[in-house]
């Protein structure tokens, strides 16, 4: 099939190569030209494992290209993936306005049936949105009886998982409505998508409101789950629980199962704090009050602080002179993601206090340099030191404070921690190490809702 994807950002770049492997000729649309450039000289603009791989096989084998060129875009797929960025606004909506641009282009110079496929993340009601402008546009040209219909086709992409997650989906939500042209369009969704269905059927079909409003309802189940047992674990910390033993000891329930149920330093990336927001402008939209929502939000926002607070109440409210070593920038592992980083939270209290910081992170240090001189302006960015090392971090710091969960980081050389280390201290955002263990070895530790174990 001939398929056009709009927008080279994480979405667009993954479903545009992941649909060229299975065969499509696929041509990704963007109106960054340098992007396009990097794309067409082997370049990579994100970082995602496998996704270089699959970009690089599949343009060898022509059946992906990257242009700026709009009107090529419009002529080369009968499907039109919208995939561009619909970034907050300043009251939490999504905006709109790239979704909306690029389904004026298809209406300024489709020259007959086009299937426009929503797979940006938008709120309810924003097929209905495309459409109308898409008929603007087509008004505008005398051709109002050109058909086309609108097709809600979510992601369900987990960053540093993605092409996986692509190749082998557990569900593909398809939302269309019953009109011919509408049923036309099922069967070309259908027939795009038969792939994944050949072990049992993948797809759900429902109307194109109810797809739209899956995807929100999705990431915010998982995000109050994470501000869940967040909450949780800090009142562990009071009460002297292991977050970890009740971690397992309810998702052990089938009825809540493990995923999702690990305490931390709070979510980020470009997803759950976005959606979540734009979410709770829909209902307000709507007269409608969401409250557990309302409180996920501010949950998260208060456990990105929770690093900061553990440094304050073991070396003060005064760092002046003190550094610490931080391991792991990006929101996440397997990308190289700053959006909505806690480490980013935890860097600026740092500065702010006095200290400064060495951090190391596998793959984000670029990406962390450029929005951390956002966060703190260049005098401040003075005082982070960005090491391609671990362990350089450590020399003269006063503790070790893990922020992401990265697979390097998981068995380190605790002794030469130690003897970097001005005095043995770890605090770790993540629990990735056991408090028995750390003790043995001689080590303080600080973690998530683990305090029971180690008597802080």
């Amino acid at each position: 099939m001939k398929i056009t994807i709009i927008g080279t950002g994480y979405v667009g770049l993954v479903t545009g190569a992941c649909l060229a492997e299975l065969g499509n000729d696929v041509f990704c649309l963007d109106v960054d030209q340098r992007k396009i450039d990097l794309l067409n000289n082997g370049g990579i603009p994100i970082h995602e494992p496998g996704l270089e791989e699959v970009v690089a096989r599949n343009r060898a084998a022509g059946r992906l290209q990257f242009s700026t060129d709009v009107a090529a875009s419009v002529a080369h797929g009968q499907l039109q993936f919208i995939a561009v960025g619909t970034p907050p606004d300043e009251d939490g909506s999504a905006d709109l306005q790239y979704v909306l641009a690029a389904a004026r282009n298809i209406g300024r110079h489709m020259d007959g049936y086009k299937v426009i496929v929503d797979k940006s993340t938008v709120p309810v009601g924003t097929a209905d949105r495309v459409a109308a402008a898409l008929r603007e546009e087509l008004r505008a040209r005398g051709e109002e009886s050109m058909e086309f219909a609108v097709v809600s086709n979510p992601e369900f992409l987990k960053e540093g998982a993605a092409v996986e997650d692509f190749m082998r989906p557990d569900r593909i939500v398809i939302g269309h409505d019953d009109s011919p042209a509408g049923q036309r369009a099922r069967d070309l969704m259908k027939l795009l998508y038969a792939p994944f269905n050949r072990n049992h059927e993948r797809v759900y079909w429902m109307d194109v409101r109810s797809a739209e409003f899956t995807k929100y309802a999705a990431n915010a189940m998982l995000a109050t789950r994470i501000s869940f047992m967040n909450e949780l674990a800090n009142l562990a910390d009071q009460v002297g629980a292991d977050i970890e033993a009740v971690r397992h000891g309810i998702g052990s329930d089938p009825r809540i199962g493990h995923s999702f149920l690990y305490a931390g330093a709070g979510y980020g990336g470009s997803c759950f704090p976005k959606d979540v927001q734009a979410l709770e402008r829909t209902a307000r939209q709507y007269d409608q009050e969401l409250l557990i929502l309302r409180a996920v939000e501010a949950v998260n926002d208060r456990q990105k602080q929770v690093l900061g607070r553990k440094v304050v109440q073991r070396f003060g409210a005064d760092l002046t002179g003190m550094k610490f070593a931080v391991w792991g920038l990006a929101f996440k592992p397997n990308t190289d993601d700053m959006r909505e980083a806690p480490s980013r939270v935890l860097i600026q209290e740092l500065i702010e206090r006095g200290a400064t910081v060495a951090v190391h992170d596998p793959v984000a240090m670029d990406e962390a340099k450029r929005v951390l001189a956002l966060d703190l302006g260049e005098a401040q960015l003075a005082r982070v030191d960005f090491k391609t090392a671990p362990m350089d971090t450590l020399t003269g710091a006063e503790a070790l404070v893990i922020v992401t969960e990265w697979k390097a980081f998981r068995s380190p050389d605790f002794e030469q921690i130690k003897a970097r280390l001005k005095q043995p201290v770890i605090i770790d955002g993540r629990n990735l190490f056991e408090p028995p263990l750390m003790t043995g070895l001689g080590i303080e530790y600080h973690g998530i809702g683990r305090s029971v174990l180690t008597g802080k």
